[in-house]
């Protein structure tokens, strides 16, 4: 398909145009150029959407497993068939550099594969009841219509963490995609669903601006779910208005994650894992590093270490097989996180090294002498900024991850891996990797936080038990049951 499809929306298998008098303009981050003027969907496109959804449901629903299976097994041929193309998308929408590109990518079929299995897995169970002659069946179903909000950061993969699983259970899936990501958040995703021989209305994407169309996507009487990937404030805001209407939800919202380097830690080891978990993306990842606590004994050797190692690294043209640092999403972007830069700088943290801006790219930047309470420290800077912090011990160092609201991700280096997981224990986090860094998804696995980072799980069992529900049918199998009165 052309890209200059991808300026309308996909409703019901057809390419039609948004009906708003307003434009989404996709807007390349690193060039600031504009890809495309995408023409708004408005609420009318929205019911349509939806509707669309709620029409194709039952059909879908009891399609058999086997051509559930089938489909997804096209899909993946048909997404390996189009790597480059996705590829491509993800540099020049959403800024990616190729490294970050192809992480993406192989996360996504990580969850394509594992969402295939589902259809086989919807599973009841068959228990047994204190009445005599009486069974208890527990069926599990599709919830019927889920509404997906997608990201702009990883907007492939987080976008498909919700799509696929949901129609693999039978569901039928509505997108509003992300408006800076327009197209690997939702218009590409519908083209690959449409070329594998998904059914019309199975799943259909919507582009338009939140003020427009965001509340009513979420208030919507045919959506039974709502799952959503981006900031607290925003998952917030939707939490409210769907707990109003009685809607589930799934929120994977910000995060504010830390590596813990104690005493013993391998510093070489930690240096490399806090580099990638730092600045893959630019650090515009729900998952990203954003303090570093060091124990005081090893404080300064890994502030030079992370120093040489951070100044290696190439910022620029994320097209370029070699950089490691691209574009910030967008202007506003760079200047939220250079007020946040001098504000904590003029507290007194110092900078080891970066700091300026070219364009929306950033010099990957590290800060010494941060305490918890500067804006570097205690905001999710979500941009490729690293904060250390020294603490004087374990305790504190736990602590100090603790004092915050958010608790999506985590990591802790010892050469202790019993000491690493009582101190995992103890950080209250939905995640938490033992020398690693806090950057990991995979589809099986169950992912999310706690706190103001999110409620549920998404990732293999726990995916499929978000996306489904279960009913209770009481069978008198066996002559009639007696009643008191």
């Amino acid at each position: 398909m052309s890209p200059q499809t991808f300026t309308k929306q996909y409703i019901n298998g057809h390419w039609i145009n948004g009906s708003s008098e307003k434009y989404v303009d996709n807007i390349n981050p690193y060039t600031q150029q504009t890809i495309a003027s995408i023409p708004s969907a408005n609420e009318d496109d929205l019911n349509k959407a939806y509707q669309a959804a709620l029409n194709s449901q039952g059909s879908w629903m009891t399609t058999a497993p086997g051509e559930k299976r089938a489909c997804f097994d096209q899909l993946l041929k048909v997404v390996y068939d189009r790597k480059d193309e996705i590829i491509d998308w993800l540099v020049k929408e959403a800024g990616s550099t190729l490294v970050k590109a192809e992480v993406e990518f192989q996360a996504a079929v990580g969850i394509i594969r594992e969402s295939a299995g589902f259809p086989t897995r919807m599973s009841g169970q068959i228990l047994p009841s204190n009445t005599p002659g009486k069974e208890n069946r527990i069926y599990r179903s599709p919830k019927g219509v889920i509404g997906v909000i997608g990201p702009w950061n990883f907007p492939f993969h987080l976008a498909m963490r919700s799509i696929a699983p949901a129609i693999a259970t039978g569901n039928t899936v509505v997108v509003k995609s992300a408006s800076d990501a327009p197209v690997t958040s939702g218009l590409l995703i519908a083209d690959l669903f449409e070329e594998a021989g998904f059914p019309e209305g199975a799943l259909n994407v919507v582009v338009g601006r939140g003020a427009e169309i965001g509340d009513a996507f979420v208030k919507h009487p045919a959506a039974k779910l709502i799952s959503f990937t981006g900031s607290t404030e925003i998952g917030s805001h939707i939490g409210e208005l769907a707990g109003k209407h009685i809607k589930e939800t799934a929120l994977e919202l910000g995060g504010n994650n830390a590596m813990l380097v104690l005493d013993d830690a391998d510093i070489d080891q930690a240096v490399e894992a806090a580099a990638f978990g730092k600045f893959l993306h630019q650090g515009q990842i729900c998952m990203s590093l954003n303090r570093i606590i060091i124990h005081e004994n090893i404080h300064d050797i890994f502030v030079e270490k992370f120093k040489e190692k951070v100044e290696s690294l190439k910022a620029g043209d994320p097209s370029e097989k070699d950089t490691v640092i691209g574009p910030l999403i967008n202007k506003e972007a760079v200047e939220r996180i250079q007020e946040n830069l001098k504000e904590s700088i003029g507290r007194g943290a110092e900078i080891v090294t970066g700091g300026e801006a070219d364009g929306n790219v950033m010099q990957p930047t590290v800060l010494s002498g941060v305490t918890n309470d500067m804006p570097i420290a205690k905001n999710e800077i979500f941009g490729p900024v690293a904060a250390v912090i020294k603490v004087v011990s374990e305790t504190e160092a736990i602590e100090v991850a603790n004092s915050s609201p958010y608790g999506l991700s985590g990591s802790i280096f010892t050469r202790d891996v019993h000491r690493g997981v009582e101190v995992a224990k103890r950080v209250e986090t939905g995640m938490i990797h033992i020398n690693d860094q806090s950057v990991n998804d995979e589809a099986h696995v169950a992912f999310g936080g706690e706190k103001e980072s999110g409620l549920g799980r998404f990732g293999g069992e726990w995916a499929l038990e978000k996306f489904t529900t279960v009913k209770w049918i009481g069978v008198m199998k066996n002559g009639y049951r007696y009643f008191p009165f």
